[in-house]
This record gives structure tokens, sequence and C-alpha cells, in this order.
């Protein structure tokens, strides 16, 4: 995603520990006075709270899919709770602070370990009335860690290059063979389409300007942006080498200038450079390609991303949640919320309604009968995941706790590095030690 975790967020999440030992959130809790999210009722009636981020578009998928299970569970009542990326970790920290967390939680990947972490999420494999049968093994595993599920993916995707046709025909160059690029290719394609727009748009957008590029290049190397343990995987060397990666794309002028590119980090999609046809290709994941061509009113492709050495299945790619649903542990009606999640997940009548909305459905079932139903890019980026699923590796481990604060350390540093105040090794070290500082 574009937008950035609050600093809020992060200050409230630290203070989880403590007020999760003072309210008990840690500890099984048999008193009357465990409140909880969920209500019930003298005559077997449930409420239940869920969560979520997004646009108009998902939460209107999204009630319509409530509406559909409350039909055939009359005792069961949904209230959704809603809002916009910017201010739901800070509100989503607060009530579970407050031991008022919402059953049902649209959890991110950022902040999966963190809440778990402190006991705030359930164990899904310990969940009566949850099905992973038709779950393909690795998208069960983006939601996995220490032994527990505490997030069951809710859409597939994969980081990709995404390329628009239109500005490589203008440029008058094809679309590469992405299933033995590398490095190099990329870098010399991208510079070719610079020279060649003549200033109406640059080659490419520059990598770094979130973390899962580098995470890529470090799993290319044989390391990982976090270990399994949950600590920075990624060695100084590779930070080094990843920025020095961006500087020949730099002096290639295979990228837009600095300014640009860091004015571009936080753009509102519609102003993005993607979207203005200002790039002939851009990094973004692959369940945004529906979201990016509308934006860019051009139908955009998914690349695969470029390797060392031209092997496609060497180029770090896995499949990642675009975001999970996770269970509040603290939830008086965790069977009922389980089971609400179940047909989330394996229904095909909330499969019909929410289609790809937030990303390739994870169910293979599921996915098959709604691919012929998706819009043209949400149709295109399904085939993307399927045609690159015999290349992939193991999923990347979820970030630690305060590793949800990368992205906007990244940021600093490629923008230090392209404006030439820091060198790579200089950014590097910085980098390391300020993310290190964050899990601390």
């Amino acid at each position: 995603m574009r937008q950035l975790i609050p600093p809020t967020a992060r200050r409230r999440l630290r203070a989880l520990a403590a007020v999760a030992i003072a309210s008990g959130l840690l500890a099984a809790s048999a008193c009357g006075g465990d409140s909880g999210g969920s209500s019930d009722s003298a005559d077997g009636k449930v409420t239940l709270r869920f969560t979520w981020w997004g646009g108009d578009t998902r939460t209107k998928l999204t009630q319509q899919a409530i509406e559909a299970y409350q039909k055939d569970h009359p005792n069961v009542t949904i209230k959704g709770e809603f809002g916009e990326w910017s201010g739901y970790w800070d509100k989503l920290a607060t009530t579970v602070a407050a031991n008022d967390a919402p059953d049902i939680i649209q959890m991110d990947e950022k902040y999966l370990r963190e809440y778990a972490d402190r006991g705030a999420l359930l164990d899904l494999k310990k969940a009566e009335g949850l099905d992973t049968g038709k779950f393909e093994e690795d998208t069960l595993k983006a939601g996995e860690f220490d032994g527990g599920l505490y997030g069951l993916n809710a859409g597939i995707n994969s980081f990709a290059i995404v390329a628009n046709p239109a500005v490589f025909k203008a440029a008058g160059v094809a679309l590469p063979d992405d299933t033995t690029w590398t490095w190099d290719d990329y870098t010399k394609l991208a510079a070719e389409l610079t020279t060649k727009l003549k200033g109406k748009a640059w080659g490419t957008g520059a990598p770094g300007t979130n973390e899962a590029a580098l995470n890529l290049w470090a799993r290319q190397h044989g390391e990982s942006l976090w270990t399994q343990d949950g600590k920075l995987g990624v060695s100084a060397d590779q930070v080094t080498a990843f920025y020095q990666q961006v500087l020949k794309l730099r002096d290639a002028k295979a990228i837009p200038s600095a300014e640009f590119v860091s004015q571009d980090m936080n753009a509102a999609l519609d102003q993005s450079a993607m979207a203005t046809g200002k790039l002939a290709m851009g990094w973004m994941w692959s369940n945004q390609l529906n979201a990016m061509s509308k934006a860019a009113g051009q139908e955009l492709k998914l690349l695969r991303v470029p390797s060392v050495d031209g092997k496609a299945s060497a180029n770090g790619s896995y499949y990642k949640g675009s975001m999970f649903w996770s269970i509040s542990s603290r939830s008086k009606h965790q069977k009922e919320a389980a089971e609400f999640v179940n047909f989330l997940a394996n229904n095909p009548a909330a499969g019909n309604i929410l289609l790809a909305e937030r990303g390739v459905p994870p169910n293979t079932e599921i996915r098959a009968a709604v691919t012929p139903k998706l819009q043209p890019a949400d149709a295109a980026s399904a085939k993307f995941i399927q045609d690159i699923g015999k290349e992939l590796g193991d999923p990347s481990p979820a970030p630690p706790v305060g590793g949800g604060q990368v992205e906007k350390i990244i940021q600093r540093y490629t923008t230090e590095v392209l404006f030439g105040r820091q060198t790579p090794d200089k950014a590097a070290k910085g980098f390391i030690d300020e993310v290190n500082g964050e899990l601390k």
C-alpha cells in the first residue's frame, strides 16, 4: 500500500503489552468481567463486531456478504465497523488496549505478529468451525508463525512489475520476456524507454519506495528482510548492493528525478506517476492491478520481477496475503466468529459477492468458480498468480513487533541516496541501525 502506518498507532501498540497484562488479555478469563467485542441475549441471539479498512466498493460488497450470511443465520447480527486505512490502526490499537476489540478483524501482515505476540488474536488452528482444507499450503503459511495460525489469508497477491503497454507502444519498444530478464536487462530497458519517450515519461519507477523490492532482492541473494524468529534478516552488504542498483537506475536516467520520486512516494493513487502515464513500468502488489488500471484509464500488465541470473524461479517471489481475517482472543463468541470467517473464505455465495476485491481467492475451488466472472484486470491478476505458482519460494516471515515502520524508514533512506546526500553503504548502515532500534 502507498499509505504509511500512523506513528501514534505504533506507540499505542507498544503500550498494548502493559495494558494486556493489566486487563487480563494474556490470561484466560473465567469471571463475569469479560467484556469482549461481542454481545448476546437471553433468546440465543448473537451480535458480532467486524472491522475492516477500505474504500466504498469494498464496504458495499462486504455489507452484501454480511447480509447474505445473516439471511441464513437469523440468530447472528454482524455490525460492520469500517474506515480508511489512515485511521484504522489507531482505532484498532485503542479498542484492543481498552479490552473492547471487535470479534472479527481485517488484519495486515505488518501488524499480524504485533497483535498475536501480545495475545490479542486467536490461534485459528484451534477455532471451531473453520475449514482450511481447500487452501494451498503456502497461502496458509502466510498467516502462520510460532506454531499458530493467527491470520487466514483473505486474498493472494505477489509483488510484481506493472507495465503500461500504451507507453511501451508510444516509445516503439516491445514488452520484455519477464521469464528470463535480469536486473541488467531491466535497467537497460528502462533507460531505453526514457530515451525514446523524450521527456514525456520515464522507463520505470524506483524500487525502494517500500520494503517489498528490498525483500525480494534479499531473497534473491539467500537472505530475507525478516527471519522466522522475528529479527532483521537482511545484511548491510545486501542493503548496500540494493542501493547501488537504485543508483544504476538513476545514473542511466531510467527513473525520474529524486524530487519526483520523493513526491510520488505518497501521492494518491489517481495522481501517481503510474496512473498519470508518466511511467512505462512501476512496482506494486498484484492485487492492485484493477485499481491502478482504472486510475490509469489503460489496461496495464503484470510482469515478473527481474532476477540476478534470469531465472524466474530464483527471483525471490512468494505468495503474500493481501490481508487476513483474524479473530479476537477475547471474543465471547469465537465459534460464531469462526463460522462467519469460514463463510467469507469458503462459501460460494460470499465468493460470488466479493470476487477478487481483496485479492485472488486463496480457496482453490472458490478461485476457479469466480475467475470467469472477474473484471478483465482482476482476471489478469488471477492468471498471473496462477502462472507464477510453480516458480515461488516459501512465504516471507511476517514482520516482528516494531517491523511495521520499515516502509517509512526505507523511503527516507532511498530519498537520501537518490539526492546524493548519503552513499549506499552509509544509507545501509543507517537503515539497519534504525530498523533494529524499532525492533527493540
